[in-house]
Parts: C-alpha cells; sequence; structure tokens
C-alpha cells in the first residue's frame, strides 16, 4: 500500500514522483489505485479465494461510560441476532415497545442484592439500592446504575407525551421515566420485567455484563487498511489503529517505511475487551484474513513492510500465538506451504498518518484482506 521509488510490480500504486506529489497522492488517489488496495468490485483473497468489497461506511466510535462499560451502539444485525434469543414476552417488550401487564412481573417484588442487567445485551442498567416500592404494579429505580447506560426520547404514544427509556447499548425498550419518585432524584423510573435479567451480587457475573478489561494487540498482515477495517468490527474490539512496529527508526513517516530501510511492518494496534473476546480468538481471526505463507508480501504488495507478524505483548501471548501456529501446522490448514508468519515481542509502536486511518470505511475501498467473523 505505500508508494516506492521502484517499479516492482508491488500491489499499490507505485511512483517515481517527489515527496510532495507522493503525499499529495497518497492522500487524495490512494483509492484509485490499480493494484493491491483499490476501488475494484473483487479481488483475489488469501490462498486464492475471493476478496471482499466492504463499501462505504463510517466506523462506529467506541464509547465507554464513565463506570467503565462498553456502550458503543451495536449494529441493528447484532440486536437482531441477540432478540432472536429472547422468550416472546421479552422480544414484544423490547424490539417493539410493548407493556407487560401490571402487578405481573417476575422481577417486581424481588428484594435480593445485585444488578437489573439489559434482557438483551447484558448491559447492567440499575442496582437493587435504587429499586423502591412505587405501588404502580412494575419494577421501579430512582434512578440508573449509570446516566450512560439508558437513554430517553419522548413517546407520543396512547395521545399522552411520556418519556420513553432504552438500553444505550442495544435500544431494547425498557419503559418509561416519570417526575412523581421519591428524593434524592424525584424520578421514577418505571421498568418491565421482562427487559431485565437479575445478576444476583456474589453470583458469576456474564462476560457482558462486566465492565471493559483493556489488553491490547498488535498484528501485521499486509496492507493495513483491511486488517485495521475488519479487526476495528470484532465483537469486543474497542479499537483498532494503523501504524508501524518493530523498525529500527523512531517516528517512522509513511515514505521512511516504504522505502524498506527502516525495517518496520505495517501494522494494526488492537485495543480489546478481554471479557467479550480472547486473545485467541484475535490470533485465529489474524489468520483467517490473509494468508501466512507469502513471505514479506501480501497478494500483489512486495516489501518487507508487507510482512506477516504478531507482535506479541507479554509471554502468554506468545504461547497462545505459537500454539495456534502449531496447530493450523499439524492439520495442514495451507497444504504443504510452510507458515512464515514470525511471533516476536512486540516494540514501540507508531501510528500512521492520519489518512490511513479507517481508510476503508472513509473511502468504500477494498484490500486483501477477508472479513474473518
Amino acid at each position: 500500500m505505500l508508494f516506492n521509488s521502484d517499479a516492482r510490480g508491488d500491489g499499490c500504486s507505485r511512483t517515481t514522483a517527489g515527496p510532495g506529489l507522493t503525499r499529495f497522492l497518497a492522500g487524495f488517489a490512494l483509492a484509485f489505485a490499480v493494484a493491491g488496495c483499490g476501488p475494484s468490485s473483487s479481488l483475489a483473497g488469501p490462498a486464492g479465494g475471493d476478496g471482499e468489497s466492504p463499501g462505504k461506511a463510517e466506523k462506529t466510535r467506541t464509547v465507554v461510560s464513565k463506570s467503565g462499560y462498553d456502550v458503543t451502539p451495536l449494529s441493528k444485525e447484532e440486536v437482531a441476532r441477540l432478540a432472536k434469543k429472547l422468550d416472546p414476552n421479552s422480544y414484544r417488550v423490547t424490539q417493539h415497545a410493548g407493556t407487560e401487564p401490571a402487578f405481573c412481573g417476575n422481577l417486581l417484588d424481588n428484594k435480593t442484592d445485585g444488578v437489573y442487567a439489559c434482557v438483551v445485551c447484558g448491559l447492567p442498567l440499575f442496582t437493587s439500592d435504587h429499586k423502591f416500592n412505587s405501588g404502580t404494579g412494575w419494577p421501579s429505580f430512582t434512578r440508573e446504575i449509570d446516566p450512560a447506560h439508558v437513554s430517553r426520547k419522548t413517546d407520543a404514544s396512547h395521545d399522552m407525551e411520556r418519556v420513553e427509556i432504552n438500553c444505550a447499548r442495544c435500544g431494547a425498550h425498557l419503559g418509561h421515566v416519570f417526575t412523581d419518585g421519591p428524593a434524592p432524584t424525584g424520578e421514577r423510573h418505571c421498568l418491565n420485567s421482562a427487559s431485565m435479567k437479575f445478576l444476583e451480587k456474589g453470583a458469576p457475573v456474564p462476560a457482558e455484563s462486566q465492565p471493559v478489561k483493556l489488553e491490547t494487540a498488535y498484528f501485521a498482515a499486509g496492507c493495513f487498511w483491511g486488517v485495521e477495517h475488519w479487526f476495528e468490527r470484532g465483537p469486543g474490539v474497542l479499537d483498532a489503529v494503523s501504524g508501524y512496529m518493530q523498525g529500527s527508526a523512531g517516528k517512522p513517516t509513511y515514505e521512511e517505511v516504504s522505502s524498506g530501510r527502516t525495517g518496520h511492518a505495517e501494522t494494526v494496534k488492537v485495543v480489546y475487551d478481554a471479557n467479550r473476546i480472547t486473545y485467541r480468538r484475535l490470533v485465529e481471526a489474524f489468520f483467517a484474513m490473509h494468508d501466512p505463507t507469502q513471505r514479506d508480501r501480501q497478494g500483489p504488495d512486495v516489501g518487507t513492510q508487507y510482512r506477516s507478524g504478531i507482535w506479541t505483548a507479554d509471554g502468554q501471548q506468545r504461547k497462545v500465538a505459537e500454539a495456534v501456529i502449531r496447530e493450523l501446522a499439524d492439520r495442514k490448514a495451507y497444504g504443504e506451504k510452510p507458515i512464515v508468519t514470525a511471533v516476536e515481542p512486540s516494540k514501540e509502536f507508531w501510528p500512521a498518518e492520519e489518512y490511513h486511518q479507517e481508510y476503508i470505511a472513509r473511502t468504500g475501498a477494498f484490500c486483501h484482506v477477508k472479513n474473518p467473523w
């Protein structure tokens, strides 16, 4: 993907133009490259498969609440997948703004200490500390566990105006909030039992209901546009950043890495919630994205900056990476071709220039990388 001053037939556009023109082309015309990464409808993917054109779409920014939970809005597809697991009543209430009959909810009289989480996505919403008996027939709370976990909007149905409350992460309908509650908030959050699941204090907490556990991983799989794009969309991945690693120079530039003289590899830094996705799953996705049998290249992109590598943050990551490689080799996942992926302790990560970040999402371009999810 990086410009170079030679004509080796590398996958992404190469030019003999000077640095000024190179930067101009890099920032504004990379989407029109004639090979590796560009605006075509198809491209040969790893191991002879077909590439995937993700289309132009903005990346959803990760949002973490003050209490430490990932409240990034889920996609419609993910919400639909989660909602399929609900019983008919919970589905009606959460997906179609239904209301259960008064005094019928199974959580109305629950007095056990614990947390009330969204029945769809598991985000903690309310706690027993703020629960009170409103006499209305529905579970009632004076406040949310965190204001960022519950969204509000005007509900003008039934010839009245009310404030509807929904799960901030998945949009599930929860109930309504009124201004006739007790001190100190003066609010009554009126909930449907069918919209929540109760997590008793001291009991195991499912991963989707835990605060984020931030960890970082580094992967090099050729052109970092597509690697960043698909890692960003992994469940439990909070951020993915294109950059350069494992080289000798500090603060390398696009042109310097392109020359091949600094020893850097195009790398993606992946920040993830270890409670929601494992490092092993990320490694498996990495191998599904590209062809690890190609040395110092990926498809038409040629050069040491395109080498396949896993740069480990600690010994445990190294063990996992090496174990996955052994398993792939043992079952001949790539036939008789040896896996050439390097596994090395990570050096300093240098973010790439801004125009490389979210490149595919911004331009609709494609790259050699496959969707591993």
